[in-house]
């Protein structure tokens, strides 16, 4: 015979009320003053036989599902991996579960993981953007706290943490210019991305007027584009520019490989640099410069955010006023360039 596992089969073999066992396991028993015996009595009795509260019931009863959902544009992309460890060790942190959704940089992909979200009935949304314009999300966002992380709308209600992507790539050009470098080729990732425009906008600023020849080239933050336009750039003539900035670490890994097959040497034969930190570039040989973004920090704030929307929508008092922040990139600098 299976033995039960409800609220009151545990206040039964406990002696406890089921309203004493409820506010154990929910996490209440200091707020209601319990003593600690009868905290580990009842804890020990629901480990014991397994006791699972019934989410479904409980989130109708609080209007709450204990749930946020994140949605980032490939989930293939270690960036975008190492955003949504963080993000998730930041809400697990705080007793929820993260629903994760992957929009391939697909407007249509992410507007169903947007709806999806919503009918899961999640208390809070953290998206990396791909749509061309923000009127979907600020729909969804009347009805589902949400905060955009990494990429932004520039005139948008929603509240967004970013890194400065301008101030990143212009680091990195003017770096490249004050070493000497004076043909640089830039291969960047998708377009019409809000990052790319802006490393695109400040590696051209950083260049401008300082007797640099360059090209921006490419359309992928992906291995493969690396590959193929420095294969393209290079083709028939290895000197054709003496460095490299790689707008993500994915197309670096595709750039140096289109380089050792054309002989080339970073940091000897041509200067390389990446935008995105990670901890493999530092076991490259040589090590690769790059220009780190501030992950943890954007979590970190991205998430403080979206819980006080949160909390607002739940006690029903009026939307704080939105954060708008743009977090400072580092410059780390190795022996590629």
């Amino acid at each position: 015979m299976l033995e039960k596992t409800t609220l009151a089969a545990i206040s039964e073999r406990t002696g406890y009320s089921v309203s004493t066992v409820s506010r154990v396991l929910s996490g209440k028993a200091e707020k209601y003053r319990i003593s600690q015996s009868a905290v580990e009595r009842v804890t020990r009795e629901a480990r014991r036989c397994g006791y699972r509260p019934n989410l479904v019931a409980q989130s109708l009863r609080t209007r709450q599902s204990q749930t946020v959902g994140l949605v980032v544009p490939g989930i293939d992309n270690p960036f975008f991996a190492t955003l949504s460890s963080i993000v998730i060790a930041q809400l697990d942190a705080r007793g929820y579960h993260t629903l994760l959704a992957d929009s391939r940089e697909s407007e249509e992909e992410e507007r169903q993981a947007l709806e999806m979200f919503q009918d899961r009935g999640v208390d809070g949304i953290l998206a990396v953007p791909v749509a061309s314009s923000p009127e979907f999300h600020e729909e969804v966002g009347q009805n589902v706290p949400l905060v955009l992380i990494d990429r932004y709308f520039e005139k948008t209600s929603l509240s967004y943490v970013c890194t400065d992507n301008y101030a990143g790539a212009y680091m990195a050009a003017r770096y490249l210019v004050d070493k000497g470098y004076r043909r640089i080729l830039a291969i960047q990732g998708v377009p019409a991305s809000m990052p790319n425009r802006e490393r695109v906008r400040g590696f051209l600023d950083a260049i401008k007027d300082r007797g640099v020849e360059s090209r921006v080239v490419g359309d992928a933050f992906s291995v493969e584009n690396g590959s193929r336009e420095a294969l393209a750039a290079f083709a028939g003539n290895p000197k054709a520019y003496d460095a490299v900035f790689a707008f993500s670490a994915t197309i670096l890994l595709g750039t140096i490989s289109a380089l050792r097959r054309l002989g080339l040497t970073e940091g000897k034969d041509i200067g390389v640099i990446s935008y995105d930190n990670n901890g493999f570039l530092d076991f490259m040989n040589p090590p690769v410069s790059r220009v780190e973004q501030p992950l943890r920090e954007a979590g970190e704030i991205a998430v403080d955010t979206l819980f006080s929307l949160m909390e607002a929508h739940l006690s029903g008092l009026p939307r704080p006023a939105p954060v708008q922040q743009l977090v400072m990139p580092t410059l780390v600098i190795r022996e590629s360039c």
